[in-house]
């Protein structure tokens, strides 16, 4: 059946149609990472229109690219490229590097990669991919706590001295038990600092 599916698209004959085909099963892989998977775990809905966009340039880009016949060079480049982009302003969480390093590798491979079957290659590689990351997400990330980030602004409580002052100083204003704070980023400028906050129950108001 798959090889009759291939053989009706004439990848080799028509180009234009395996660029669709790869495509439309990119958009699919990532909506699945990103919106039922991604999505869903973390609730953090800022970063989702980020890493649709660059997961759809990436595949663009590597398409675009991929007719001058330096494949591995411009995977690796790319890598190298948005992750200096990205990470040189603000600094993500564990979980979301990963995400965005799958997100990247999802984009390379169904535009890049060259299968001998290539409707059931892309089935076999991102079936692994999604179904890794579901099994990770269900298996051994379970979170106790959930987690926002917000702008606070006593610096003076962010040293390690006055943690518990620190604490009792974001319940009273969130109105949220917080059990402890990860520091993301000091602004001395203004005078505030970013911090990612661990919870536990509903944050209706952030």
């Amino acid at each position: 059946m798959l090889d009759m599916i291939a053989d009706t698209f004439a990848f080799d004959q028509d180009p234009l149609w395996g660029v669709l085909v790869r495509f439309s099963s990119t958009l699919l892989v990532l909506f699945v990472l990103i919106r039922l998977i991604y999505y869903h775990y973390t609730k953090r809905g800022r970063k989702v229109f980020s890493f649709y966009q660059m997961g759809i340039m990436i595949f663009l880009v590597c398409v675009l690219l991929k007719t001058v016949e330096i494949q591995l060079g411009i995977a690796l480049g790319l890598f190298a490229i948005f992750a200096i982009l990205r990470f040189r302003s603000r600094n993500l969480s564990l979980r979301d590097m990963t995400y965005f390093f799958t997100v990247i590798g999802v984009s390379v491979i169904n535009a890049m990669a060259t299968f001998y079957n290539p409707v059931r290659g892309m089935i076999l590689i991102n079936s692994i991919i999604v179904l890794s990351i579901f099994l990770l997400e269900v298996f051994f990330n379970k979170r106790e706590y959930d987690s926002t980030t917000l702008i606070y602004d006593r610096l003076e409580l962010l040293s390690p001295d006055k943690s518990q002052e620190l604490l009792m100083d974001i319940s009273s204003r969130t109105g949220l038990k917080v059990e402890y704070v990860n520091v993301r980023e000091i602004n001395l400028l203004k005078g505030n600092a970013e911090l990612e906050i661990f919870y536990k129950g509903a944050a209706s108001g952030l």
